[in-house]
């Protein structure tokens, strides 16, 4: 048997067992897939990330499993990789699929520097393509509640690293009403973002990945990606808070920075021990 460091952290968190958990798995050269796709099953958190050395624009390889999937991006992932793996002023991750991602020091938290995923409004053609095989369309899904969904106004994505759905709508306490159904959302192939404008931040957002092996996601940095420039257009400035409404819950202070979305926010190391495989 081989040994693995693995440290699991709490991102976006000022304390354990808030904010979103992640696996970091440090590596010298790559498992398998298959391998590293059984080790985040067996983690069974919204992400694994794992990492190797690597030269030229960037200090290491990033990849990210869910319990069923490789993933495109993961924000608190990579901020977690950040924490376990910084040793100056910043980190930087080659990705596959979403670039270079950069992680910097900042007083007792990290930035996190993220490419934008943009989206726009969305008519009913657009929207046909996601809906459950019962014909129930996207907003349906999400919420019962017959003002809610009358106010919904639903955003696809048309570049970026992920697939995504923005559903906006008018305040705090209808984005924390939703009650997705989840086994038909599992059919969307989306990330679903639900927000409104916030009481005590400026934003208010929940996520659902059901289709990619995560239901409701504590705190995404993925869906800031999306949610900076929506916002930030809408707001008028170029930073604005946020809060994430999960069962665990996360506040992420989040600015537009050209083509770049800025993150910030903390970690907490709350599991380090061996793999054994």
């Amino acid at each position: 048997m081989t040994a693995y460091r693995l440290v699991q952290v709490d991102a976006f968190a000022d304390r354990p067992f808030t904010g979103n958990p992640a696996a970091v798995v440090p590596l010298e050269e790559w498992l398998p897939d298959a391998v590293m796709q059984a080790i985040a099953e067996e983690n069974n958190l919204s992400e694994t990330a794992f990492t190797v050395p690597t030269g030229g624009d960037a200090d290491y390889e990033l990849r990210w499993f869910t319990p069923t999937t490789e993933v495109a991006l993961c924000g608190h992932a990579t901020l977690a990789s950040g924490h376990v793996l910084l040793e100056g002023e910043q980190v930087r991750f080659r990705t596959r699929k979403a670039g270079i991602l950069v992680v910097g020091s900042d007083g007792d938290g990290y930035t996190l520097d993220l490419p934008q995923t943009l989206v726009r409004e969305a008519d009913a053609e657009a929207l046909r393509s996601f809906v459950s095989r019962d014909g129930s369309g996207l907003v349906d899904l999400l919420t019962a509640d017959p003002a809610s969904r009358a106010a919904a106004k639903a955003f696809l994505s048309y570049k970026g690293a992920e697939a995504t759905a923005i559903v906006l709508f008018e305040n705090e306490a209808q984005v924390r009403g939703c009650a997705p159904d989840m086994a038909r959302l599992r059919e969307v192939e989306l990330m679903v973002i639900v927000t409104a404008p916030g009481e005590s931040h400026d934003v208010v957002s929940r996520v659902f990945v059901p289709a990619w092996g995560v239901d409701e996601d504590p705190v995404t940095g993925s869906a800031h990606g999306a949610l900076v420039p929506f916002w930030c257009e809408r707001l008028g400035r170029d930073s604005f808070t946020a809060f994430q409404a999960s069962r665990r819950g996360g506040a992420l202070t989040c600015r537009r920075a050209g083509e770049r979305a800025i993150l910030r926010g903390q970690c907490v190391t709350v599991i380090e021990g061996m793999l054994q495989i």
